[in-house]
Protein backbone atom coordinates (compact mmCIF):
# COMPACT_ATOMS: atom_id res chain seq x y z
CA UNK A 1 0.00 0.00 0.00
CA UNK A 2 1.10 3.45 -0.64
CA UNK A 3 1.40 6.18 1.75
CA UNK A 4 -1.45 8.00 2.84
CA UNK A 5 -1.62 11.56 2.45
CA UNK A 6 -3.22 13.37 5.43
CA UNK A 7 -4.98 16.89 5.09
CA UNK A 8 -3.97 19.69 7.78
CA UNK A 9 -7.38 20.52 9.93
CA UNK A 10 -8.35 23.78 7.92
CA UNK A 11 -9.55 24.71 11.89
CA UNK A 12 -6.10 25.06 12.96
CA UNK A 13 -4.64 26.06 9.69
CA UNK A 14 -7.44 29.01 9.44
CA UNK A 15 -6.57 29.81 13.24
CA UNK A 16 -3.17 30.30 12.60
CA UNK A 17 -3.19 32.55 10.18
CA UNK A 18 -5.71 34.64 12.24
CA UNK A 19 -3.14 34.69 14.51
CA UNK A 20 -0.40 35.72 12.51
CA UNK A 21 -2.49 38.86 11.27
CA UNK A 22 -2.98 39.40 15.01
CA UNK A 23 0.47 39.34 15.70
CA UNK A 24 0.59 42.38 12.75
CA UNK A 25 -1.81 44.04 14.92
CA UNK A 26 0.26 44.05 17.91
CA UNK A 27 3.26 44.89 15.95
CA UNK A 28 1.46 48.01 15.05
CA UNK A 29 0.68 48.81 18.58
CA UNK A 30 4.59 47.93 19.56
CA UNK A 31 5.19 50.72 17.11
CA UNK A 32 2.49 53.57 18.32
CA UNK A 33 4.11 53.04 21.92
CA UNK A 34 7.88 53.51 20.87
CA UNK A 35 6.82 56.28 18.47
CA UNK A 36 5.25 58.43 21.26
CA UNK A 37 7.96 57.14 24.12
CA UNK A 38 10.97 58.73 21.30
CA UNK A 39 8.68 62.04 21.46
CA UNK A 40 7.66 62.23 24.75
CA UNK A 41 10.78 60.80 27.19
CA UNK A 42 9.81 63.02 29.76
CA UNK A 43 6.43 61.93 30.18
CA UNK A 44 7.44 58.71 30.19
CA UNK A 45 10.00 59.03 33.30
CA UNK A 46 6.72 60.98 35.13
CA UNK A 47 4.20 58.45 34.68
CA UNK A 48 6.10 54.92 34.97
CA UNK A 49 7.00 56.04 38.33
CA UNK A 50 3.34 55.34 39.10
CA UNK A 51 3.38 51.77 38.23
CA UNK A 52 3.28 48.62 40.58
CA UNK A 53 6.19 47.06 39.02
CA UNK A 54 5.25 43.70 42.36
CA UNK A 55 2.25 43.80 41.42
CA UNK A 56 2.47 43.50 37.58
CA UNK A 57 5.04 40.47 38.08
CA UNK A 58 2.70 38.51 40.19
CA UNK A 59 0.05 39.01 37.44
CA UNK A 60 2.14 38.16 34.64
CA UNK A 61 3.15 34.74 36.72
CA UNK A 62 -0.20 33.93 36.75
CA UNK A 63 -0.88 34.25 33.12
CA UNK A 64 2.47 32.27 32.35
CA UNK A 65 0.84 29.98 34.58
CA UNK A 66 -2.11 29.33 33.60
CA UNK A 67 -0.86 28.87 29.66
CA UNK A 68 0.40 25.63 32.11
CA UNK A 69 -2.45 24.72 32.80
CA UNK A 70 -4.26 25.14 29.43
CA UNK A 71 -1.81 22.95 28.24
CA UNK A 72 -2.36 20.23 30.52
CA UNK A 73 -6.48 20.37 29.67
CA UNK A 74 -4.67 20.33 26.05
CA UNK A 75 -3.28 16.93 27.04
CA UNK A 76 -6.41 15.61 28.28
CA UNK A 77 -8.38 16.72 25.16
CA UNK A 78 -5.88 14.55 22.94
CA UNK A 79 -6.62 11.43 25.22
CA UNK A 80 -10.43 12.28 24.57
CA UNK A 81 -11.04 12.76 28.51
CA UNK A 82 -13.32 15.69 28.70
CA UNK A 83 -13.59 14.96 32.71
CA UNK A 84 -12.18 14.00 35.95
CA UNK A 85 -11.81 10.22 36.53
CA UNK A 86 -11.35 10.78 40.31
CA UNK A 87 -11.60 13.19 43.13
CA UNK A 88 -11.69 16.67 42.46
CA UNK A 89 -8.09 16.97 44.48
CA UNK A 90 -6.67 14.21 42.65
CA UNK A 91 -5.36 16.39 39.50
CA UNK A 92 -3.42 13.86 38.01
CA UNK A 93 -6.75 12.24 37.12
CA UNK A 94 -8.17 15.70 35.47
CA UNK A 95 -10.09 15.96 32.55
CA UNK A 96 -9.68 19.26 29.90
CA UNK A 97 -12.76 20.63 31.64
CA UNK A 98 -10.91 20.87 35.02
CA UNK A 99 -8.04 22.38 33.60
CA UNK A 100 -9.85 24.39 31.57
CA UNK A 101 -11.80 26.08 34.55
CA UNK A 102 -8.50 26.57 36.40
CA UNK A 103 -6.96 28.36 33.22
CA UNK A 104 -10.23 30.13 33.20
CA UNK A 105 -10.01 31.52 36.97
CA UNK A 106 -6.42 32.55 36.41
CA UNK A 107 -7.09 34.47 33.59
CA UNK A 108 -10.29 36.17 35.08
CA UNK A 109 -7.61 36.46 38.05
CA UNK A 110 -5.20 38.67 35.51
CA UNK A 111 -7.92 40.74 33.79
CA UNK A 112 -9.12 41.81 37.36
CA UNK A 113 -5.84 43.03 38.64
CA UNK A 114 -5.25 44.91 35.40
CA UNK A 115 -8.34 46.66 36.00
CA UNK A 116 -7.49 47.58 39.76
CA UNK A 117 -4.33 49.51 37.72
CA UNK A 118 -6.24 50.59 35.75
CA UNK A 119 -8.49 52.36 38.75
CA UNK A 120 -4.99 53.44 40.75
CA UNK A 121 -3.48 54.45 37.76
CA UNK A 122 -6.83 57.12 37.36
CA UNK A 123 -7.03 58.00 40.47
CA UNK A 124 -3.29 59.03 40.32
CA UNK A 125 -4.12 61.23 37.34
CA UNK A 126 -2.72 58.83 34.66
CA UNK A 127 -6.19 58.33 31.99
CA UNK A 128 -6.09 57.56 28.14
CA UNK A 129 -6.76 61.67 27.70
CA UNK A 130 -4.74 62.63 30.26
CA UNK A 131 -1.09 62.46 27.44
CA UNK A 132 0.46 60.55 25.15
CA UNK A 133 1.70 57.55 27.72
CA UNK A 134 -1.68 57.56 28.89
CA UNK A 135 -3.06 57.06 25.45
CA UNK A 136 -0.09 54.40 24.47
CA UNK A 137 -1.03 52.60 28.47
CA UNK A 138 -4.53 52.28 27.93
CA UNK A 139 -4.26 51.14 24.61
CA UNK A 140 -2.04 48.63 24.30
CA UNK A 141 -2.80 46.64 27.69
CA UNK A 142 -6.30 47.26 27.28
CA UNK A 143 -6.45 45.64 23.51
CA UNK A 144 -4.56 42.69 25.39
CA UNK A 145 -6.75 42.41 28.04
CA UNK A 146 -9.60 42.52 25.24
CA UNK A 147 -8.01 39.64 23.62
CA UNK A 148 -7.78 37.99 27.23
CA UNK A 149 -11.28 38.23 28.02
CA UNK A 150 -12.19 37.18 24.42
CA UNK A 151 -10.12 33.52 25.19
CA UNK A 152 -12.48 33.44 28.77
CA UNK A 153 -15.66 33.26 26.65
CA UNK A 154 -13.78 30.55 24.35
CA UNK A 155 -12.92 28.78 27.41
CA UNK A 156 -16.47 28.54 28.34
CA UNK A 157 -17.69 27.93 25.06
CA UNK A 158 -15.78 25.06 25.17
CA UNK A 159 -16.71 23.67 28.39
CA UNK A 160 -20.22 23.96 28.07
CA UNK A 161 -20.00 21.96 24.58
CA UNK A 162 -18.12 19.43 26.62
CA UNK A 163 -20.72 19.12 28.77
CA UNK A 164 -24.12 18.89 26.65
CA UNK A 165 -21.72 16.72 23.75
CA UNK A 166 -22.92 13.22 23.90
CA UNK A 167 -19.77 11.79 23.07
CA UNK A 168 -16.28 13.64 23.62
CA UNK A 169 -14.43 13.12 20.08
CA UNK A 170 -11.89 14.37 17.87
CA UNK A 171 -13.93 17.54 16.66
CA UNK A 172 -14.25 18.96 20.28
CA UNK A 173 -10.73 18.03 20.77
CA UNK A 174 -9.69 20.22 17.99
CA UNK A 175 -11.47 23.28 19.25
CA UNK A 176 -9.56 22.88 22.79
CA UNK A 177 -6.75 22.66 20.75
CA UNK A 178 -7.25 25.69 18.63
CA UNK A 179 -8.07 27.61 21.59
CA UNK A 180 -5.21 26.91 23.25
CA UNK A 181 -3.28 28.15 20.27
CA UNK A 182 -4.73 31.49 20.87
CA UNK A 183 -4.47 31.29 24.53
CA UNK A 184 -0.47 31.14 24.47
CA UNK A 185 -0.86 33.19 21.43
CA UNK A 186 -1.88 36.30 24.14
CA UNK A 187 0.42 34.89 27.07
CA UNK A 188 3.34 35.86 25.08
CA UNK A 189 2.20 38.89 23.57
CA UNK A 190 1.67 40.29 27.30
CA UNK A 191 5.31 38.70 28.35
CA UNK A 192 6.90 41.19 25.72
CA UNK A 193 4.32 43.97 26.48
CA UNK A 194 5.26 43.23 30.73
CA UNK A 195 9.15 44.08 29.53
CA UNK A 196 8.44 46.91 27.26
CA UNK A 197 5.62 48.55 29.03
CA UNK A 198 7.03 47.74 33.23
CA UNK A 199 10.81 47.10 32.59
CA UNK A 200 11.72 49.53 29.40
CA UNK A 201 11.01 52.68 31.04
Amino acid sequence: MGATITRPNLTSVGTIVWLSSEVMFFAGLFAMYFTLRATSPEVWHENTQLLNVPMALANTIVLVLSSVTCQFGVFAAERLQPRRTGGILQVTKWGMTEWFALTFLMGAVFVSVQVYEYVALVSEGVTIAANAYGSAFYITTGFHALHVTGGLIAFLFIMGRAFVAKRFGHYEATSAIVVSYYWHFVDVVWIVLFVLVYFIK
